[in-house]
C-alpha cells in the first residue's frame, strides 16, 4: 500500500516541507529509515538521525528548527508523537481490515447475533444469546460465554476468555489470553477451618475505548459489576479483583494487583508491580510509582506516591537519601562512642 506524502499530511492535518509527491509504503524508526519509509522525530535525543536517515519523509513538530542539512521531506504537525500514533492506528486498521468472515471449525449458537463486517477465527466459541456489534474481530480459540455483549469496532484476540454476562464496549481491545469475568476471590472461613465459596453473581463491564493487556484477569463482581471506565488502559499481567472500579483514562502498568472493592479515580497513572489493598479510594490524577504498596485511602487529587507503604514521592526520596547514608552515620556514631569511652 503506497501513499504520497501529501496524502499523509492531509490525514494528519500537517504541512509538507519538501517533495509532496514522494511515495511511502512502510513505517520505520528514524535511525532505521530507508527509501520508501516514513518516520517521526519527537524526542530531540534522536535529532542526530534526521541528518543521516534514509527515510523518505519524517514527521516533526512545527516548532522544530533543524540545525544541519537533511534529505527527507518533512511533515510539520502540532505534535509529532501524537501524529505518528494516529498514522500507526490507521496503518493497523488497513492491515486488520483483511480479516473477515467465519473460519471453520468454530461454534456460534443460533441465538447469537453478529454485526456486519465481522471476523470469527477458527476454534472460537460463541455461546447463547451473545450480541456482537459491527466490525468486531474475534480471533482463534477465543471463548465468549452466554449473554455477553460486545460493542462495535472491538477486537478480541486469540485465547481470550469472556465469561457469561459480561459487557464489552465499543472500540475496545482485549489482548491474548486475558480473562474477563472469572469468579472473584470470595471464600467465607468456617468454624472447622474450611472455606465456603461465596457465589460471584455479578459481571464485568468494560466501557468504550478500553484496552486490556495479555494475560490480565478482571474478576466478576460478587453482586453488581466490576467496571473499567471509558478510555482506561490496562497493561499485561494485571489482576483486578471483584467489585473494583477503574476510573476514566486511568493507565495501569504490568503486574499490578488491585484488591476487591477498591475505587481508582480518573486519569490516574499506576506503575508496574503496585499493590492496592481492598476497599480503598484513590483520588483522581493520582500517580503511583512502580513497586509501591497502597494501604490507605488517597484523598488529595494529583498526589504522587512511592514506596511501601507508600508516602508522598518527595518524602520517600528524602528517606532514601538518608537510607543510603546510614553506613556513614553508623560509622560516625561508633567514632563518637569510642571518644566518649
Amino acid at each position: 500500500m503506497e501513499f504520497t506524502v501529501e496524502q499523509i499530511a492531509y490525514m494528519l492535518n500537517g504541512e509538507v516541507k519538501g517533495d509532496k509527491s514522494l511515495k511511502v509504503s512502510q513505517l520505520a524508526k528514524i535511525e532505521e529509515g530507508t527509501e520508501g519509509t516514513i518516520s517521526f522525530l519527537a524526542n530531540l535525543k534522536y535529532e542526530q538521525y534526521l541528518y543521516t536517515t534514509k527515510a523518505s519523509a519524517v514527521i516533526v513538530d512545527k516548532s522544530f528548527e533543524p540545525k544541519k542539512a537533511y534529505s527527507p521531506t518533512l511533515i510539520l504537525v502540532e505534535n509529532a508523537y501524537a501524529a505518528f500514533t494516529t498514522l500507526l492506528q490507521e496503518y493497523q486498521k488497513l492491515i486488520a481490515g483483511s480479516k473477515k468472515g467465519i473460519e471453520q471449525p468454530s461454534f456460534i449458537t443460533e441465538g447469537s447475533t453478529l454485526g456486519v463486517n465481522h471476523y470469527v477465527g477458527a476454534f472460537a466459541y460463541i455461546g447463547n444469546n451473545v450480541t456482537i456489534g459491527e466490525n468486531v474481530k474475534v480471533y482463534p480459540h477465543a471463548y465468549i460465554g452466554d449473554n455477553v455483549k460486545i460493542g462495535d469496532n472491538t477486537t478480541i484476540y486469540a485465547g481470550v476468555k469472556i465469561y457469561e454476562g459480561c459487557v464489552i464496549g465499543n472500540h475496545c481491545t482485549v489482548h491474548a489470553n486475558a480473562v474477563i469475568g472469572a469468579d472473584g476471590f470470595g471464600f467465607a472461613p468456617q468454624s472447622d477451618g474450611t472455606y465456603q465459596t461465596i457465589p460471584q453473581l455479578g459481571n464485568v463491564i468494560l466501557e468504550d475505548h478500553v484496552s486490556i493487556g495479555a494475560n490480565t484477569c478482571i474478576d466478576r463482581a460478587t453482586m453488581g459489576s466490576t467496571v473499567v471506565r471509558l478510555g482506561a488502559k490496562i497493561d499485561n499481567l494485571v489482576q483486578i479483583a471483584h467489585n473494583v472500579e477503574i476510573g476514566k483514562n486511568t493507565v495501569i502498568a504490568a503486574q499490578t494487583g488491585i484488591s476487591g472493592s477498591s475505587k481508582v479515580g480518573e486519569n490516574c497513572m499506576i506503575g508496574g508491580q503496585v499493590g492496592l489493598a481492598g476497599h480503598l479510594q484513590v483520588a483522581n490524577r493520582t500517580i503511583i510509582t512502580a513497586q509501591s504498596g497502597i494501604s490507605k485511602n488517597i484523598k488529595k487529587e494529583g498526589t504522587v506516591l512511592s514506596g511501601s507503604p507508600a508516602v508522598e514521592n518527595a518524602e520517600n526520596l528524602r528517606s532514601h537519601v538518608l537510607y543510603r547514608k546510614l553506613p556513614a552515620i553508623e560509622q560516625r556514631l561508633r567514632e563518637v562512642e569510642n571518644k566518649l569511652k
